[in-house]
């Protein structure tokens, strides 16, 4: 056979050329190349799941908080006569519930501020849905731009029911003393800031 036959076959006492262990190691680098690729998986996107996850688990508890918040009626807490009280949306408790008296002026502001606090709870829950079916069926690359606007709603409408119930119904009450601001208020405003903050990401993140 000629030397250049690529055909040739080597015998064990005569070595093959150079040029052939050439384009086995470039074969060989190749392949190794191409398991590391498929056995790794880039630290970029475990970390945007990692991310995703987070928001998700965030989201979960905002739409619990706010649920929690706008039930309860502990938005404000204070001293009577037999004890402590409180009242929040709905009711006054004191030992026993009844419903919230406010004078003919302050009627329309609770509506509003009870109407905003549920709206919230509704736009946070279709924005919870939202993300989850964009999640399934979003490109990747792009972003979650219905889910950041429908939550950016859902904070709004939080921050002008909290603000109504903060300005009109946070003072004295009769036969209250020492009123103070009770946890369904705080959860309010902790709701508040979470919605905002999910609302940016889900803007800024893109589907990896």
């Amino acid at each position: 056979m000629n030397k250049g036959n690529p055909g040739q076959i080597y015998s064990s006492t005569q070595p093959p050329p150079p040029e052939l262990f050439a384009a086995g190691q470039r074969v060989h680098g190749s392949c190794s190349l191409k398991l590391s690729a498929l056995a790794t998986p880039p630290r970029k996107d475990a970390r945007m799941l990692v991310l995703l996850a987070g928001i998700f688990v965030v989201h979960i508890a905002t739409v619990i908080m706010l649920f929690v918040s706008t039930i309860a009626n502990v938005w404000m807490v204070g001293t009577t006569a037999t004890g402590k009280g409180s009242w929040g949306l709905w009711l006054m408790c004191n030992g026993t519930c009844r419903q919230l008296a406010v004078s003919s002026n302050e009627a329309a502001s609770l509506k509003a501020a009870q109407a905003f606090m549920i709206l919230s709870i509704i736009f946070s829950v279709i924005a919870l849905v939202m993300f989850i079916v964009q999640l399934f069926t979003l490109e990747k690359g792009k972003r979650f731009y219905i889910t950041g606007a429908i939550m950016l709603v859902c904070w709004l409408c939080i921050l002008i029911g909290a603000s109504i119930y903060t300005a009109r119904f946070t003072g004295m009450r009769a036969g209250f003393v020492n009123p103070h601001h009770g946890y369904s208020f705080i959860l309010a405003w902790i709701c508040f800031c979470f919605s905002f903050i999910i609302g940016i990401l889900y803007l800024v993140l893109r589907k990896k």
